[in-house]
């Protein structure tokens, strides 16, 4: 059988990114046949592999869900102190994680998927798919300073400029905004800067899948046609800002 790293084998198999996968490999969270492993293993799936004591299966169709998530859920694998977790909410019978986070308060359209690669590309900041929100903030809100989040807002917490994006009024307290970059927070963040507290933020797009009509806490297989179209906008985004 082909030998591959371990990895590449974890993200195949549906358990995180190559990157997540290096970080719980130097852990200690990954053993091998009772043994700890190291990274730049090479395994060929006949083995008895555990991450946190939990034994990994690869030969499982990959499935990609679009989920509306309720404030008050909590995008962690392991938190002994979150009372509401994605495992918990989504019973679906193969095991899948997210691909991008949305806050404990937040709401909106998260992927799910157990394909490695996808959330690889997904995670890849540079890649710069859009994600498009509508936010609410505590106060009348400026088109003004709707401007200044599309130039670019320093963060002085973080110490970074934001990305040009695009922002719009809709109502007195409300605007849309899509962005290209997902900083921790970035939204409020920028809101805070200007002068404004979020009180509603909701995630409606990510690249070419809107939330639509989707009732909160629900979620949907995604069609093979909308899977391939994802990754088609993905590699044509992130062809784009490697030029």
């Amino acid at each position: 059988m082909e030998r591959v790293r371990l990895n590449k084998y974890l993200a195949a198999c549906g358990v995180c990114s190559r990157r997540e996968a290096d970080r719980l490999i130097e852990e200690g969270a990954v053993q091998i046949n009772g043994r700890t492993a190291d990274l730049g293993m090479l395994v060929d799936g006949t083995e008895d592999i555990l991450v946190r004591g939990r034994a990994v299966s690869k030969r499982e169709p990959k499935v990609v869900l679009l989920y509306h998530k309720p404030p008050g859920v909590v995008c962690t694998e392991k938190d002994p102190h979150a009372e509401r977790t994605i495992a918990t909410e989504v019973d679906y019978p193969i095991r899948v994680t997210y691909a991008g986070r949305l806050d404990k308060d937040s709401r909106g359209l998260l992927i799910l998927t157990n394909d490695g690669d996808l959330i690889e590309e997904m995670m890849r900041g540079q890649n710069g798919h859009e994600k498009e929100y509508v936010v609410r903030v505590d106060k009348p809100i400026e088109v003004s300073d709707l401007k200044k989040m599309e130039s670019g807002v320093f963060l002085e917490e973080l110490g970074v400029t934001t990305k040009p994006c695009r922002a719009k009024k809709i109502g007195d307290q409300a605007f849309r905004i899509v962005l290209t970059q997902g900083l921790n927070r970035q939204i409020k963040r920028m809101c805070l800067s200007l002068g404004y507290r979020v009180v509603n933020l909701k995630r409606v797009r990510v690249a070419n899948l809107n939330l639509g009509d989707l009732p909160e806490g629900k979620w949907r297989e995604l069609t093979q046609e909308e899977i391939e179209e994802l990754w088609r906008t993905l590699k044509v985004r992130g062809g784009k800002q490697n030029k």
